[in-house]
């Protein structure tokens, strides 16, 4: 019992110094908020910020660091790095920054790439109040339709359709209208998804505290003991809901949003789907403006403190001194190669490439490294389809929401099928189709685009069966390609067609399909993955989350991003969180929620006034 004890207490004095108490700058110190300026929609002026191309001499002098991508997780990093007075250089591979954020036009209509909806932005939550700083509150919000989502199950003449209503309370009431008898189940259901969400803050702390009491957590089980999220972390989502209830239809609405990560339930992690569930409870937001805002907004901050973006530069290795210590990186400009040199490297390329495509070949083998790409693989391919139609969106029947349509509720036996299958017989018959309109969503959309309406339609596809022409240009990669891509494109557009009658052939101006080898193009990702490493039940296991890091095993390199935390918008924002942390000597974690409280005591003492 002695032992016990002072091991009990050792522990106590381990969080207390190490995750709790802060030493380093705090970025949200100060409130930077500022009166909301003018939207700017000249696309010419907004290339100004996010399409500054590379040149030697626009590098700034006497860097803090260099971050690799910049996608949310390297732009949120450099900001938070910014806001704390050091100058960062963010460098990014395609032709506008933003990586998932950035948006792109073809024939009069912009599209974005990655951002659907976003969940958890009340006003005082505390995701909210770190954006807000993040972007110096000038990145405004438009809420959804309540229902937000809707699921659609079963074929054309037996489709059955159920809201998803955000609301503590009203997601589950509006649950039991549509399953009556199933009561037990869904609140059994809610129970366990709020209090896997609750037991978050351990991985968080699993990345940041010593690697001696991290394996002390994992070794004697405390880990599971402390956190309902790694008790639960182990089960698949098909075993949970399976045995919640025996209506196959509840089954598959309880398990719907799996394709926001993209595993199979039965693959799917129990914990990480409740994170999802739970991050859409109190509802879903849409930038105004469109998902470029996001990048816009953030750029000036990263420039105030003397940092830059820069587009155009694709980072072919990182530099190491003869001690093996980060020190710069390379990019390639045409065939040279221009060094730029910094005592810190942030990458948020993914582990996958930092490691395999970054690193010297010496250093790829070192055991910690190749330890790491062990414990993880490639998150499955997306497929994405871009429509742009002629109409607005009251004459084409769209409003601010997505559908999830599937062909049955046997989502397991569906996906399994569907990526093991031939790609011309899969191509199809595609068994999840997300149906979403941003033009719908945006409310400055009318006044940019008046009289046009746009569509994205997402999937998910097999990279391999697209290999054969990663290496084509990717504008013209041949007419075997053109033709696998139109038969997903029509396959998909047949079931939109039939879920919104309004919309017919004619209305529609311009489409295209991006495939996993148009991701591997745009945004770097190694086999197409949109959510970075698989986030299947291995990836929740303690000792991953202990292992992989923002501190990789190389001095002055680090990882930020989806694979340092979670997928999406949100997770890889906590991934440059835990990032900024490490770097900083302090739990920004714990900083955001101590900046929402203040937020919320300032308002709640003007009330009172």
């Amino acid at each position: 019992m002695i032992v016990i004890a002072i091991i009990c207490v050792a522990l106590f004095v381990y969080i207390l110094k190490y995750v709790f108490f802060s030493s380093g700058p705090n970025p949200f110190e100060k409130d930077t908020r500022e009166p909301v300026k003018p939207k700017v929609f000249d696309k010419k002026e907004k290339n100004k910020v996010l399409k500054q191309g590379f040149l030697s001499s626009k590098v700034p002098d006497n860097l803090d660091a260099v971050v690799i991508g910049s996608g949310i997780g390297g732009l949120g990093l450099a900001v938070l790095l910014a806001k704390t007075g050091k100058r960062v250089l963010v460098l990014e591979q395609h032709d506008r920054a933003g990586g998932c954020c950035h948006t792109f036009t073809e024939k009069g209509f912009e599209f974005d790439v990655g951002i659907h909806y976003i969940g958890d932005l009340l006003d005082h939550k505390p995701f909210r109040c770190m954006l807000d700083q993040l972007t110096d509150g000038q990145l405004l919000w438009e809420p959804l339709e309540n229902p937000f989502d809707q699921v659609v199950l079963g074929p054309p003449e037996n489709r059955r359709r159920y809201p998803i209503y955000s609301g503590r309370t009203r997601f589950p009431e509006e649950l039991k209208k549509c399953f009556p008898g199933e009561e037990k189940a869904i609140d059994e259901y809610m129970r366990l998804v709020k209090k896997v969400g609750r037991g978050i803050w351990l991985l968080a702390m699993l990345k940041l505290c010593p690697t001696l009491l991290a394996n002390f957590l994992i070794y004697t089980g405390l880990a599971k003991r402390l956190s309902f999220f790694f008790e639960m972390a182990p089960r698949s989502l098909t075993e949970v809901v399976n045995e919640l209830t025996e209506n196959k239809d509840l089954r598959a609405v309880f398990s719907y949003i799996f394709g926001t990560y993209g595993n199979m339930p039965k693959d799917a992690s129990f914990s990480m789907h409740s994170l999802l569930v739970t991050h859409y409870l109190n509802g879903a937001w849409y930038p105004k403006g469109g998902a470029s805002e996001i990048a816009y907004h953030m750029i000036p901050i990263i420039e105030k403190a003397g940092g830059a973006v820069l587009v155009r530069a694709p980072v072919n290795r990182i530099l190491f001194n003869d001690a093996k210590e980060a020190c710069g990186v390379s990019v390639l400009k045409g065939q040279e190669e221009i060094h730029i040199r910094a005592p810190m490297v942030i990458s948020n390329a993914g582990i996958y490439n930092t490691y395999e495509k970054l690193l010297p070949t010496d250093l790829q083998t070192m055991p910690a490294i190749q330890k790491q790409l062990r414990m993880v693989k490639h998150g499955e391919g997306g497929l994405s389809i871009f429509v742009g139609m002629t109409g607005t969106k009251e004459e084409l029947g769209l409003k601010a929401d997505n559908y999830w349509i599937f062909t049955e509720h046997n989502f397991d036996e569906l996906v399994e099928k569907y990526l093991n299958g031939e790609r011309e017989e899969s191509s199809k018959s595609i068994p999840l189709l997300f149906v979403a309109s941003p033009s719908a969503k945006d409310p400055t959309w009318q006044e940019r685009s008046p009289g046009k309406s746009t569509l994205s339609l997402v999937s998910f596809a097999n990279y391999a069966w697209f290999d054969e022409w990663k290496d084509g240009k990717v504008t013209n990669r041949g007419g075997d390609y053109k033709e696998l891509k139109q038969a997903f494109i029509d396959s998909a557009l047949e079931v939109v067609m039939d879920v919104f009658p309004k919309i017919t052939r004619d209305k529609i101006e311009y489409i295209d399909a991006g495939t996993p080898i148009t991701n591997t193009h745009y945004i770097g990702a190694p086999k197409g993955e949109i959510y970075g490493i698989d986030h299947g039940v291995a990836r929740f296991s303690p000792e991953l989350s202990a292992t992989i890091r923002p501190q990789t095993p190389l001095k002055n390199l680090y990882l930020t991003g989806q694979d340092v935390f979670l997928c999406g918008f949100a997770g890889a924002l906590a991934g440059a969180l835990t990032c900024g942390s490490a770097i900083l000597n302090r739990n920004l974690h714990l900083d955001a929620i101590a900046l929402a409280r203040r937020e919320k005591f300032v308002k709640e003492k003007l009330k009172g006034e």
